[in-house]
């Protein structure tokens, strides 16, 4: 009967999922996404490039704005984070989240010193992380949390650090055959298009540059992303034929079909030059499926965190 109880719980917190939806993450970061094709409910965003590209620093940067309450600026929704490289750093989201209530606290009475400790345990309540070391125990970790999304329906967020971490391990155990070297990574996909239509979640997942073109500069990435005066945009049809004709060996998809087919936005990045203050300028430029063109932009990386040029 117990168990009975449970499905029935279950099936009226997905029914209300499905029907009120979860809260769209449209307008998360405007400087990274064209305006009105922010992430929403359903909407799977790949973050693209080498290391030290500025990925990480990126997904803390938006995470940090997901788990901020609405007073301060954020979306106050919960966040679940699955750490497959083991590099997630909670002291550098801590030091990114205590800038930005800091920041805005600016100007409050000196009564309020214990709040900014307070309110980052708060913003941290909302942030759950779990580790996997294996494509298999990420395949079973996705089972696990259906449950989690089942039952708590302000959990809109779901990041994948990376997708691509067992990439060389599977295709090693894989064999010479492609759909054995593919097997865990397809399952993982099809379980989240199951979540992705079922809870309406948003899913950011990083991979990695697999290869380089060392011939191709970082601008030279972004030029050939970015149409020319004379060259048409391309159209939501044309997105995934840009992406495999015009792609170098840097940012090219490698991943397996059924992950592409998730993909609603791309974004790619790369290491631009040092400014005269000695600031290293990144790079992130965003495709989507829904809209025309590339929406390019620049930040650092400050103590704080991410700043937009």
């Amino acid at each position: 009967m117990g168990h009975e109880y449970i499905m029935l719980f279950c099936f009226f917190f997905q029914l209300f999922a499905r029907l009120e939806g979860r809260r769209s993450l449209r307008d998360i970061e405007p400087h990274i996404f064209p305006d009105g094709a922010g992430p929403v409910q359903g909407d799977v965003v790949e973050f693209h490039g080498t290391e030290g590209s500025g990925k990480t620093e990126t997904m803390y940067h938006l995470v940090t704005h997901c788990i901020l309450p609405a007073d301060r600026g954020g979306l106050e929704v919960e966040v679940m984070y699955v750490d497959t490289d083991y590099h997630f750093d909670m002291l550098r989201l801590v030091t990114v989240l205590e800038q930005r209530l800091g920041e805005d606290a600016k100007g409050e009475d000196s009564g309020a010193a214990v709040e900014p400790e307070e309110r980052v345990r708060a913003c941290l309540g909302r942030l759950f992380v779990v580790h996997c070391s294996s494509s298999v125990q990420l395949l079973l970790t996705l089972h696990y949390l259906e449950n989690t999304f089942c039952s708590r329906p302000t959990l809109c967020l779901l990041v994948i650090d990376s997708i691509s971490a067992f990439y060389w391990v599977d295709r090693s155990g894989g064999g010479e055959s492609v759909a054995k070297q593919e097997a865990n990574l397809r399952k993982c996909s099809e379980l989240l298009d199951r979540l992705l239509r079922d809870y309406r979640i948003v899913v950011f997942a990083t991979t990695h540059a697999i290869m380089r073109n060392y011939g191709h500069s970082a601008q030279a990435d972004l030029a050939a992303m970015t149409p020319g005066p004379s060259e048409p945009s391309s159209s939501s049809s044309s997105w995934r034929q840009w992406s495999s004709s015009h792609a170098s060996n840097f940012d090219k998809a490698y991943l397996s079909r059924a992950w592409q087919r998730l993909v609603t936005h791309r974004v790619l990045f790369s290491k631009g030059e040092v400014t005269k203050d000695r600031k290293q300028v990144f790079s992130a430029a965003c495709t989507t499926t829904s809209t025309r063109g590339t929406k390019c932009s620049s930040f650092c990386v400050m103590e704080g965190g991410v700043q937009f040029l």
